[in-house]
């Protein structure tokens, strides 16, 4: 069990991650309006949503991201090792 803290991934790093597995950004802001990007890859129920405006990613956008791709936090922070 890992006792890192997904706090303070900073944003480019975030976006790198989810690079790497698979996802492609498909679109920037929502409706119009700047702040957002959406992430996402076959199979995913719904697309990940990244603040663009906040960094570094809040936790519970990491979280929500890693549930949506079935990835843990170990899975996170052995990709972050190597990176």
């Amino acid at each position: 069990m890992t006792r890192q803290k997904l706090s303070n991934i900073p944003l480019a790093d975030f976006r790198r991650f989810l690079f790497d597995m698979g996802c492609t950004r498909t679109e920037q802001g929502t409706r119009g309006r700047g702040g957002h990007e959406k992430w996402t890859k076959p199979g995913l129920l719904r697309p990940i949503t990244i603040q663009t405006h906040v960094d570094p990613v809040p936790e519970l956008i990491i979280r929500n991201a890693l549930s949506n791709l079935g990835k843990t936090k170990q899975d996170f922070f052995e990709w972050y090792s190597n990176k």
